[in-house]
């Protein structure tokens, strides 16, 4: 199996003025594409691991011969994190459902939890994603560097957010804590609530 560039979904320009079209463009089909090209390449070494899922590779990287291990940790994880990222992005969802109550109810508010979350994507030293994770049967915040996924940890992701320079900087230069308050206007909700209650199930 070759692994493709998903579809977006939307249009570029579907998120503005809070994500602008040229960045998302870049994005998608620039690094996306460039993740997914040097993860192909990297398995051609072995055509008995260009089958598997990229999250069955990411979720143990054990297994992954050593030689090719780094290469599929970083562009399988930037494949499968864009990927997981995307359909994630929407505008005008409200805040409701399930993961919303269950947010409430470990945080006390959906301010506190947006807060907090907030912190993590902004400390994230260089480049890396802030994420919503269920932990067992528990809620967390956590951060990984570069393209590290939650999956790799055992964790289920449920909301992420990518935090490299190249994600925001067309339209908000160094300003890391602008992008993470103009994400919080485009989460779609209905996609977490569907994480969510897939896992709960």
């Amino acid at each position: 199996m070759v692994h493709e560039l998903p579809a977006l979904g939307y249009d570029y320009d579907a998120l503005e003025p809070h994500i602008d079209a040229r960045t998302m463009e870049i994005h998608h089909s620039k690094h996306h594409q460039a993740y997914i090209n040097k993860l192909n390449a990297a398995l051609e070494k072995y055509p008995q691991l260009q089958g598997r899922a990229v999250a069955d590779l990411l979720a143990d990287l054990d297994a992954v011969p050593e030689d090719i291990r780094g290469a599929v940790r970083n562009h399988g994880g930037g494949h499968w994190n864009h990927s997981f990222f995307w359909p994630l992005l929407k505008k005008d969802v409200d805040a409701k459902g399930p993961i919303v109550e269950a947010i409430v109810a470990q945080w006390g508010s959906l301010d506190t939890f947006k807060k907090e979350f907030s912190t993590a994507a902004a400390t994230r030293f260089g480049s890396g994603w802030a994420w919503l994770v269920l932990d067992k049967e528990k809620l967390a915040i956590m951060s990984t560097p570069n393209q590290d996924t939650p999956i790799s940890d055992g964790t289920t992701p449920l909301l992420g957010l990518d935090v490299w320079e190249h994600a925001y900087y067309l339209l908000h230069q160094n300003k890391r804590p602008a992008y993470i308050e103009a994400f919080f206007k485009v989460i779609n909700w209905e996609k977490v609530n569907e994480h969510y209650e897939k896992r709960k199930a």
